[in-house]
């Protein structure tokens, strides 16, 4: 009984380190010394780019959004843009029609009823005529070469999806910013050297991304996290994703811990459903994809039930001085949002601090979202955070 105390506990602990810690060493040492190398584009040479934005009342940053793309080092008959809007109810409809006006290649949809993000980008697909579509969000404002750097790896025929360098902005000591940024910049960094060592990018920023006009799948009606699901299913057709650091895009970062809290746990429902639908990719363990998924993203879902195996196994080793730490420990970390919230109030910020707090919410989004996926998920409609915090 006590030596399966002993397996569970460590196993538990080495399932949250390996995730956290030794994968991203661990790829970060194999990528040293490679890089990804793609070549420069004349503009004869130059795909053409379907540029697709599902809107929802995004009055705040519409306009910045489609000024960004037009500001491109991009010829503009090279590219067209497509904007749906999800049933706004605010004056995206009217910002956006004042730039139809003006700029022949933008094409606008206004839908009567709320649908869900993907389900307008199914919509767009189907009325776009790129060689490469490009799923970008309305709050992802983009860099001078963005179009132009995100179209250079598919001179390659065997890449099938390019993600962006997302750089995060409007950054607070007050609030969850930084702990974001952190979090996001070394997701980035991950992802690029999955890129240079396997071609196996786990999962865009959803914000910007590029696919092939025949590698892109319909997403489900219901889903509720479609940029991993589009990445999984070009895994399927045996084709590579990457992260190209050179096509930058900047976005806005959450702030408040609340409103978060809610996008993730959004997210980590989605996470279980496509964990369920490519849940074949995982076995048999012999491929960049199957080692990626696994160590990145499956170990990390399952994270919050490592965390209870964890103290459970440990709270019933208590006797033993090393458990009995660890119990303490653990409560300790359970109880730190609790004590970030109320130092918080005081005005004490304590960076080291937050981050634990951003660590245990993360899982308890993910906790949440597990159960949410076991009642069934209908409609892939969601409240999208709020802008500029």
């Amino acid at each position: 009984m006590i030596l399966s105390l002993y397996i569970v506990f460590w196993l538990s602990i080495g399932a949250i380190f390996h995730s956290y810690v030794f994968f991203p060493l661990l790829v970060k040492f194999l990528a040293r010394n490679k890089s990804l190398s793609f070549p420069e584009l004349n503009d004869k040479d130059l795909p053409k780019l379907s540029i697709l934005v599902s809107a929802f009342n995004e009055e705040e940053v519409i306009a910045e959004k489609i000024e960004s793309i037009y500001q491109n080092n991009y010829p503009q008959n090279r590219f067209q843009l497509l904007i749906g809007s999800d049933h706004s109810t605010d004056k995206t409809n009217e910002i956006i029609q004042s730039y139809a006006d003006k700029y022949p290649n933008l094409i606008f949809k206004a839908y009567p009823k709320r649908r869900g993000k993907q389900n307008v980008i199914n919509d767009l697909v189907q009325l776009s005529n790129g060689s490469i579509l490009i799923l970008t969000d309305a709050n992802v404002i983009f860099d001078t070469d963005t179009l132009r750097e995100i179209a250079r790896p598919f001179a390659d025929k065997k890449i099938g999806l390019v993600d962006t360098n997302m750089i995060n902005k409007g950054l607070k000591i007050e609030g969850i910013s930084h702990q974001e940024k952190a979090y996001i910049s070394r997701e980035v960094y991950v992802k690029h050297a999955e890129s240079v060592v396997w071609g196996s990018m786990m999962g865009p920023f959803g914000g910007c991304y590029a696919i092939r006009r025949e590698d892109y799948t319909p997403v489900p009606a219901n889903a509720l996290v479609d940029d991993f699901y589009i990445n999984m299913k070009i895994f399927e057709k045996g084709k590579k994703a990457i992260n190209n650091l050179h096509a930058k895009v900047f976005e806005d970062v959450s702030n408040n811990l609340k409103d978060e809290l809610v996008r993730k746990i959004r997210i980590a429902t989605g996470n279980f459903q496509n964990l369920k639908a490519f849940a074949h990719l995982l076995w048999p363990l012999n491929s960049g994809i199957s080692f990626c998924f696994l160590s990145h993203k499956v170990l990390r879902w399952l994270g919050p039930f490592f965390i209870l195996l964890a103290f459970i196994s440990s709270l019933l080793l208590i006797e033993i001085p090393f458990y009995r730490l660890m119990v303490v420990v653990q409560i300790v970390g359970f109880i730190s949002p609790l004590i970030d919230s109320l130092l918080r109030k005081l005005n004490i910020h304590l960076r080291i601090l937050r981050f634990v707090t951003h660590f245990y919410s993360m899982n308890l989004a993910l906790f949440i979202g597990f159960f949410r996926f076991t009642k069934g998920v209908k409609s892939g409609v969601w409240k999208v955070t709020k802008r500029n915090q």
